[in-house]
């Protein structure tokens, strides 16, 4: 008996020990926040003291970069390994799109899900729910989440500014009724909903281009639909939901190994704080859902010192893409700037081929396993599924994940120079690559300046070379000065495009 006891209590110290020795993971995913939107990164006319927590007692990085300058793609390539414009459709997605990850494809979360992890992610999808054709609201919506490695999933089916406006837990409408069914349209008007062009009477938030189909909650959206009236989300309350489904998450599975992507919708439009932070930042909503998104990250890492496992999880921060300032609604963030540089020293923003595009904050924090200061190792959010692979002891296959390069040791601080390339996409699909000092925009056509948004495009017909070493704003295009780096790039850019994939 003694014997068995003893045998029993190896085992379960030796599963205790391989637990603890795989950190926990938690991503936190901000939306269209810029490069010089946090204090940590330079900004002074507002402080994230939260985020410029984790930045102090862990390494931040100043030439990280997401794949692209736009939310659908980025958020593919974090999670599939592969840049997104090696798949058709994966542009910014319609409310009602059909998953766009094949559940046949390895993901971050399945592989991390392979290694023993609990996975779940929370917020803002955008990749499309359901078969093609699109999901059924009313029923059981799948393919989703679930299909492609997530245990658990609380998600804005798209977001914030599109229909429909309901919450899906799992693979359902969270308190939907069945005598008030969901229907969706992107094509037509549907039901007798009030629009907030035929009814700006009743708008809380007026719009300043598209963004004037049904209104819901006082705000105009993309989209049409009608029903759902008692599963409608509000969203002043959006933050306090979202963060209390990640620590709720958090405090299910503290006894084993997790993966949390807490994908939040702060501070893309509409930005509807709650009342806590409204004329906080001084600022107008984009300000205040700046501090907003501070508290969020706050609330989460008090969570994770509450239940002792600070010293035992990773912690990312990062953005989709870079900062757009008026992006459909009349929120006063162009007006109440007050001398704040969303981009901070960088050109364009969100949809551009321009740098602020795609260089974004990059945080990483793991007491005693990460070394505090900041690093300019290049590093790409495509290589997150790589790298997590690697810190769980896995490998994916040759055919899996073929863009996905393993950059643990740079993402840990052990090496400062990180990958040898990166490649961004601007919204026309206009690539770009940067390599070393030199970042090279292949010709394109396009308007110099996107007229809605007020953002430099970055497209030319003529190639494009800067030197960021002595050009960081990207403001002198040098491409006929060194036509031998222009051929370089391009020709490692057609490489790239080029190679084979299953």
């Amino acid at each position: 008996m003694k014997n068995r006891l003893l045998s029993f209590l190896l085992t379960l110290l030796t599963w205790v020990a391989q637990a603890q020795s795989k950190p926990n993971i938690v991503l936190i995913y901000a939306d269209d926040l810029g490069y010089g939107d946090l204090s940590c990164y330079g900004a002074t006319k507002l402080k994230t003291p939260n985020i410029d927590r984790v930045a102090a007692e862990g390494l931040r990085f100043t030439n990280a970069h997401a794949t692209s300058a736009t939310c659908t793609p980025s958020r593919f390539s974090l999670l599939t390994g592969q840049y997104a414009w090696r798949k058709t459709g994966t542009g910014i997605a319609p409310g009602d799109a059909a998953l766009l990850i094949p559940t046949d494809w390895p993901t971050l979360p399945a592989i991390l899900q392979r290694a023993g992890y609990q996975t779940g992610v929370v917020g803002k999808w955008h990749l499309g729910l359901g078969p093609k054709g699109g999901p059924d609201w009313n029923g059981d919506i799948k393919p989703g989440p679930l299909e492609i490695g997530f245990n658990y999933s609380f998600l804005l089916p798209a977001t914030g500014d599109r229909v429909p406006c309901v919450y899906v837990e799992n693979r359902r409408i969270v308190g939907l009724d069945p005598a008030d069914p969901v229907r969706v349209s992107y094509k037509e008007p549907i039901g007798n909903e009030p629009t907030g062009k035929a009814n700006p009477e009743l708008l809380k938030m007026k719009y300043s281009h598209g963004h004037d189909q049904t209104i819901v909650n006082g705000v105009s959206r993309i989209g049409y639909m009608s029903g759902g009236k008692t599963a409608r989300w509000v969203d002043e309350d959006m933050a306090d939901v979202l963060t209390g489904k990640v620590n709720q998450f958090i405090e299910q599975h503290q006894q084993k190994p997790f993966f949390i992507y807490f994908s939040t919708h702060d501070i893309h439009v509409p930005r509807m704080p709650h009342s806590r932070f409204v004329g906080k930042s001084r600022m107008g909503p984009r300000g205040d859902a700046i501090l907003q998104l501070d508290w969020c990250v706050g609330e989460v890492m008090k969570t994770l010192d509450r239940l002792g496992l600070k010293k035992n999880t990773l912690v990312i921060i990062s953005s989709d893409n870079g900062p757009v300032v008026d992006d459909g609604y009349q929120d006063e963030a162009v007006a109440k700037l007050n001398g704040h540089r969303p981009a901070g020293p960088l050109r364009g923003g969100k949809y551009s081929a321009f740098d602020a595009g795609t260089r974004v904050p990059f945080l990483v924090r793991w007491p005693g396993q990460v070394k505090p200061g900041t690093s300019d190792a290049l590093l790409s959010q495509v290589d997150l599924l790589a790298s997590l692979a690697a810190l769980t002891g896995q490998k994916p296959a040759d055919n899996e994940a073929v863009d996905s390069f393993n950059s643990l040791n740079a993402l840990l601080g052990k090496d400062r120079k990180g990958r040898e390339y990166v490649i961004e996409q601007a919204l026309n699909n206009t690539l770009s690559i940067l390599k070393g000092d030199w970042k090279y925009i292949e010709p394109s056509n396009g308007p110099k300046r996107m007229v809605q948004t007020n953002t430099e495009s970055g497209y030319d017909p003529q190639p494009q070379l800067y030197d960021l070493k002595t050009d960081l704003g990207e403001t002198r295009n040098v491409a006929a000065q060194h036509p031998d780096v222009v051929n370089e790039l391009a020709g490692l850019l057609k490489t790239v495009r080029e190679k084979e994939i299953r």
